[in-house]
């Protein structure tokens, strides 16, 4: 009740702050000023669950500010907040709901034509695969998604492009505790991570390479209890892709831990994927990608594998409505993922319905949050508001 309060508190005074905004702001040639938001909410039915109803709502307000003193100079900021909560019920004994409130995004920038440096709460996500990412280090987006949601870092982001479009990114984390993407072990928050990419232009489309260190905080988890609470961490990464007749791509992530943690020592992580838009009505747009993912003693042995396939495809029906299906095939334990969207538009407002026929056992690599609402079969109904 006490998050729900604070909730409700920000609603009102960042709606008091839209209603007066027209009042009270006043902008330059040189500044802008952006306050919007977006309000969601859901409801739906899962069998998979224990409480199987499931309702929830969702307001993320976001404050803009850019000041440019040169027409190639940019100071921006951005400010935004997740107030959310969520009530899942079983008719009519028991229930369970959850609410917190937590900053989204607050970061300043600095940047010119070819120069970027960010400072503070943001996303920071690259590489080449579209859905089954093996550089997801520092997201947790699922491609199931439609709001394509994540958390962000505390991060010192710099990077600079250069006029063949060849680019260098730097960046230092500093505060990051909760696993994100792949990793099993939290981060030592208190012990700054850091890393980089170099990204260059290729015939037909462009390669990478990444890295970066952290050291994992170990201490408070019992399946690891024979290691040490710090735990050095290497992460290297390497994608590519090419845009021809048809997009393909590669991408590839090995972590490697500075001790013998058994098989948790190495990680290995490989996708390789192709996609097209084929020429039937308004366009059918699809996309394959296969995952092989590997925890081994020894690096790339790959005896202890699990492999994914994924296939999803998108077709506009219409001016307003859209319509996508994503299929996985877990080749390990030979069992099959189903899950489709009905979008429709109007104007600020979206309208989604998800179905989904999934095993009641769920082993995806994707994180869904404290409760998994996407095991067994089920459906969502989500409403979408953008101001």
């Amino acid at each position: 009740m006490k998050a729900l309060r604070h909730i409700l508190t920000l609603y009102f005074l960042v709606s008091s702050v839209l209603i007066c905004k027209s009042q009270v702001l006043q902008e330059t040639e040189k500044d802008t000023f952006n306050l919007s938001g977006q309000v969601s909410a859901w409801g739906g039915y899962n069998s998979g669950n224990p409480l199987p109803v499931i309702t929830g709502g969702r307001y993320i307000p976001s404050v803009y500010y850019g000041i440019r003193p040169q027409a190639d100079r940019l100071f921006d900021f951005e400010a935004s907040a997740n107030l959310y909560g969520s009530l899942a019920f079983h008719p009519f004994d028991a229930s369970e709901s959850h609410a917190a409130i937590k900053p989204y995004r607050l970061w300043m920038r600095y940047s010119t034509d070819q120069l970027e440096i960010r400072l503070g709460l943001q996303k920071i996500n690259f590489g080449s695969a579209s859905m089954l990412r093996p550089l997801m280090w520092f997201d947790q987006m699922d491609p199931r998604d439609p709001l394509h949601l994540t958390d962000g870092v505390w991060a010192l982001l710099g990077r600079y492009y250069f006029l063949n479009n060849a680019n260098i990114w730097l960046w230092g984390l500093y505060g990051n505790h909760d696993p994100r993407g792949w990793e099993l072990i939290p981060s030592n928050k208190k012990i700054p991570e850091f890393g980089g990419r170099i990204q260059v232009p290729v015939p037909n489309g462009e390669m990478g390479l990444s890295y970066h260190f952290r050291k994992a905080d170990n201490s408070g988890m019992p399946l690891f209890t024979d290691f040490n609470n710090e735990i050095p961490e290497d992460r290297f990464g390497f994608d590519a892709k090419w845009d021809m007749k048809t997009g393909f791509w590669i991408e590839g992530s090995w972590t490697r831990k500075r001790m013998d943690a058994g098989t948790l020592t190495n990680q290995e992580i490989l996708n390789a994927g192709i996609d097209y838009t084929f020429g039937l009505g308004n366009g059918l747009y699809m996309a394959y990608e296969h995952l092989i993912l590997s925890y081994d003693q020894k690096p790339f042995d790959f005896r202890n594998r699990t492999s994914f396939s994924l296939l999803t495809a998108t077709y506009p029906a219409g001016l307003f409505d859209n319509l996508s299906a994503i299929i996985y095939y877990n080749w390990t334990s030979h069992q099959v993922y189903n899950f489709a969207t009905w979008q429709r538009q109007f104007d600020n407002i979206v309208f989604y319905l998800m179905a989904y026929w999934n095993p009641e056992g769920y082993g995806l690599p994707a994180k869904t949050g404290p409760q998994n609402y996407f095991s067994g079969k089920g459906f969502r109904i989500m409403f979408v508001f953008n101001h």
